[in-house]
Order: structure tokens, then sequence, then C-alpha cells
């Protein structure tokens, strides 16, 4: 949603961007001079009664807030939101244009009741009735965004929505990360998180170290450290269409294949993100005593994050799509920083990752550690798969966010002007 309000600014439009009060948006948002930020409280539930009270007091008291600070804000021409999450926006924001006489454009990313179905299951009460709600405002919408083809396809059959696929795109600032960007990230973040600390003194007192890099004081040259660590990167929500436990099972693996022998280096596994799920992986974590491996689970600024990706060797992807119908924007990031990717399969994936041209695509935790084994043998060595991979994302030179939106969404604008 922040890219939607800095290519509706970068067009000349004045923005209202809504938002929680404590999350921190992009710089490029804060500097824009067209976009002005609505806060929003985030609301904690309640903790008394039954959950299903609690949840729909929760809808309720949020509708009542969303419908007050829509109504306050400058009449606008368009009321732009993503789904999920659609419950209760959807009816708040379609209440809201019959009120200013807006338009109304839906962004679908996925369905909210499939990602409640991971929960509850397809046939209980509250899935079904959030399907019904998902249809019925949907269809009241004046224009449409999805995210895949198959998306699209599947709004039109199933409930008559004709929408027009943009696909996620990185932003410019997605890209690889110069050596001396990278040594700058990596001592910034070993003042916090010990995997990025040098793991032996600096053999010249003039060198500053991290993990990865080594920078001579005196000319300030960065190189690579000899025998550094393979640096694995993933991001996520910590909900429940990701399944971290294929990852731990697959470093466990990984862990027993260097006993064993093989040639394969020391590995730093970052995982980024905050999420209800983040304590219960914690917990599991810090259980796992590995020699080889190491994990932090970091929060990281809006603008240190695209720094990371452009400096890792490899990204794992572990979402799987609860409709089956979306694509993680993750990938999108990390294809923009010509970072590689493993990715957790489903239906629709095909749309986004190559197997074997610009990544590997996995159905379990075993499938996932022998691709890691045969990516990192003899790094950094030998990058063989890691280089060609890298080599083809550098060489498909995919449009950014500014581009697609320009050829997509521009066009819808024009109709209502």
């Amino acid at each position: 949603m922040q890219y939607h309000a800095l290519s509706l600014a970068r067009h000349g439009h004045s923005v209202e961007l809504l938002g929680y009060l404590q999350s921190r948006p992009h710089g490029d948002v804060l500097r824009s001079g067209k976009i002005r930020l609505v806060p929003v409280a985030d609301l904690r539930g309640l903790r008394v009664g039954p959950k299903l009270f609690q949840y729909v007091i929760k809808v309720i008291v949020q509708a009542i807030q969303l419908l007050y600070t829509m109504l306050k804000i400058d009449q606008p021409s368009y009321i732009l939101l993503q789904n999920p999450p659609g419950l209760p926006s959807i009816a708040v924001a379609w209440v809201a244009c019959l009120f200013w006489r807006s338009k109304l454009i839906i962004d679908w990313h996925n369905y909210g009741y499939t990602i409640m179905s991971l929960n509850h299951g397809r046939n209980h009460p509250l899935v079904q009735i959030a399907k019904w709600y998902e249809k019925l405002f949907g269809h009241l919408s004046d224009y449409n965004l999805c995210v895949t083809n198959a998306m699209k396809e599947d709004l039109w059959v199933n409930c008559n929505i004709k929408a027009v696929t943009l696909y996620d795109k990185p932003a410019s600032y997605f890209k690889e990360t110069p050596l001396e960007l990278q040594h700058h990230l990596y001592m910034k973040l070993a003042k916090d998180y010990e995997p990025f600390k040098p793991r032996t003194e600096s053999l010249s007192w003039k060198a500053e170290r991290s993990a990865f890099t080594e920078m001579d004081e005196k000319n300030g040259r960065v190189v690579k450290t000899k025998g550094r660590p393979a640096l694995l990167i993933s991001s996520t929500s910590w909900t429940e269409d990701e399944d971290f436990s294929v990852l731990l099972k697959a470093l466990e693996d990984y862990e027993r294949y260097i006993n064993e022998g093989v040639k394969l280096p020391p590995l730093v596994c970052v995982i980024t993100g905050k999420g209800p799920l983040k304590d219960y992986y914690n917990g599991l974590i810090n259980k796992m005593h590995f020699k080889h491996i190491q994990i932090c689970t970091p929060w990281l600024e809006a603008e240190d994050y695209p720094l990371l990706l452009g400096s890792a060797d490899l990204g794992v992807c572990l979402h799987k799509s609860s409709s089956g119908l979306d694509l993680p924007m993750k990938v999108v990031d990390m294809f923009g920083c010509c970072l590689p990717v493993c990715a957790m399969y489903f239906e629709c994936l095909h749309e986004l990752v190559k197997h074997n041209e610009n990544g590997l695509i996995f159905r379990d935790s075993n499938e996932l550690a022998e691709q890691l084994k045969m990516l990192f043998l003899e790094f950094p060595t030998l990058e063989g798969k890691l280089h060609s991979f890298r080599r083809n994302l550098r060489v498909f030179k995919q449009l950014r966010w500014d581009e697609s939106w320009d050829q997509t969404v521009l066009p819808l604008l024009g109709q209502n002007e």
C-alpha cells in the first residue's frame, strides 16, 4: 500500500494513507510532500467471554473506528484498499465511498476466508460467513487488482468480479548491495546480534571486521573474509501459512551433513519480521543446539531490509498460499536484489519462481536440506548454481513497480478523470 501511495503521489495526487499508529512507514513515504499519514490505533482484543464474542466485538469496534477516521479525511476521488485483511475494511470502505461518492478499488492479494480456514477448517460457520462477506462486498467495488492470473480467473469464475493483474514488483531500492554498504550494515547489526560479529580476531589491528567482511581502516578497502559463513535469509509475518518447522528440520539435516564430513560452510540464518507465532518459533529455536549454524530473528528498520536482501547468499520462502492463488512479496523483493531463492511449492508459484532458472522449488524439509547442500557445497570457492541463478536474475530485467503500476493502474484512474 505504501508503493501505491508513492505511485499516486508521483503522478501529482494527494494521498491520505491510513495505517496503524505503531507502524513506521518507509522513509520515501515520510519524505513525500503529497502523502499525509492518518494514524489508526491498533486495538487489543477483549480478554473476557468466549473467543467468538471477543472477535465479534473487536470487528464492530474496528469498523466504527475506521469509518469515523475515513469520514474525517478530505473527500477522496478513490478509496484503495488491500485485501486481506478485509474484515471489516471492505464494508467500511464501501460505506465511505457511498458517503463521499468515491470509487472503490480493491487490491486482491489473497482471500481472507482461506487464511481463516487454516485455523478453523473450510466448513466452519465463521469461515463460510467470511467467504460470503468477501464475495458480496468485493462485487460492489468499482475496480479490482489482483496479484496473479490464476486469481484473476478465480475472481471472475467464482465471484463474477472482473480484475486486472498487477504483479507485485520490487521497488527501485531493492537491488544488490555494494560491498562497502554490506560492511556498514553488518557492523551495525553486530552491535545487537551475535551472528554478525567476527568469528576470530583480526590479524591486523588496523582492520575492522564483521563475520562476513573486513575493512582496512587505512585505505577504506572492504573485502569478504576468508572462510566466511554463508548468509541465508527468510522473512515472515509469523502466521499459520508459513511452517518454519520445515526450515528448522532442514537446518538440522544441514548440520548433520557437516558432521559427516561434507564440505559445507557455517551458516548464518536470519529470519526477519514480526507476528503472532514469533514467540512460539523462538522457543523452538532456543532449544536447538547447533555448532555450525547460527539463527537470529531481528526486526529490521525499513531501510535496512533491502540492504540485507542485497547482501545475502540465498533466500528461503516458506509461504504456502492458503488459496493457492497469491504470490509471496518476499520473493519479489529478493529477485529485485538478484537473490536466488528456495521456495515452498504451491499451485501458481510457477508464475514467479522458475525451477532451476532463478531458484529452486521444494515440497518438504528433506528436499530443502538437499538443495541447501547442493547450493552451498564448497562455498564460497564454488558457487555454481547460486552464481548461475544470480546471473539469470541480472540478465532478466524485470519491470520495476513504478513501470508496472503506470502500465496497469494509471489507465484505470484515467477512466474516471
